[in-house]
């Protein structure tokens, strides 16, 4: 679950590590973005996907949004844990700053200089050189796939960063689409290969963990894929073709529920991975 399109690359990760998933993707364009909402408002958005996702029965729930995993995490768990394990994200600092400094935090404004991002800094990367960029537009511009927009949000945030940082987190989910592009407006000529540290696969190690599932050895069939903008079943957005988790995602081996013809879900039903 995502307020949109962030949600991908976490899918993604699952779906290489267990290509037999059964996924349930729900986005909230109609609720969209949630960064601007009160915390309170973002809890109340997220406790109506994951009241939706019950409806599923799935195995996990991943939050795969900083925004909501900062805001909902606790009242999500209450309601849903233990039957449901429910995994959020949280920004890769820790391991960025592992590798010693100095460190970028790419983040949306509303995060970057939050007093959250200030704890994992302060408890995560003591002692190591770490400057948030705000990148103001990226995060929309991805989710519509604007490219011009993408590009010019990418250049000014690159012009925020210092030129000697050798780590970037990307700090919303939405930036790990586009990590590529992030790498090559940041990269400098004979300087050592950029690291970028995103969240997406330890999340999805993180899902099957909780559940005593291990990444598959062996071929296995596609699972299927359910999506739900908003509450009701639809096929995946046009945007996300921009994009290869989206791609990945579309080449699912069984139909999605709209497909099927099954009935819309719930108008409150939003997001669950399931397997």
């Amino acid at each position: 679950m995502d307020s949109g399109n962030g949600l991908l690359a976490a899918a993604a990760a699952v779906r290489r590590m267990r290509p037999d998933a059964d996924l349930v993707l729900s986005s909230d364009p109609d609720g969209m973005p949630w960064g601007p909402r009160t915390p309170d408002d973002v809890a109340a958005h997220a406790l109506a996907v994951a009241r939706a996702a019950a409806a599923h029965r799935p195995d996990a729930l991943i939050v795969a949004c900083n925004t909501a995993s900062v805001h909902a995490l606790p009242v999500l768990r209450a309601e849903l844990e233990p039957a449901v394990p429910v995994i959020g994200t949280v920004p890769a600092i820790k391991p960025a700053a592992a590798g010693g400094g100095p460190v970028a935090i790419w983040a949306t404004p509303a995060t970057t200089g939050s007093p959250y991002q200030r704890d994992l800094i302060e408890r995560f990367a003591s002692g190591v050189a770490v400057t948030g960029v705000p990148c103001p537009g990226l995060a929309d511009a991805v989710e519509t796939a604007d490219e011009r927009a993408i590009d010019a949000a990418i250049a000014a945030a690159a012009q925020r960063t210092p030129q000697d940082v050798r780590s970037v987190v990307l700090g919303c989910t939405h930036y790990e689409l586009v990590a590529e592009r992030i790498r090559a407006a940041l990269q400098q000529p004979g300087a050592p290969a950029l690291v970028l540290h995103g969240s997406a696969d330890a999340v999805a190690a993180q899902a099957l963990r909780r559940i005593g599932a291990e990444p598959a050895t062996a071929a296995a069939p596609t699972g299927g894929l359910t999506v739900l903008l908003s509450g009701r079943t639809a096929g995946l957005p046009a945007p996300v073709f921009a994009y290869a988790e989206g791609r990945l995602l579309a080449g699912s081996g069984r139909a999605t529920e709209a497909e099927r013809g099954a009935p819309a879900a719930d108008e409150a039903a939003t997001a669950a991975l399931r397997h």
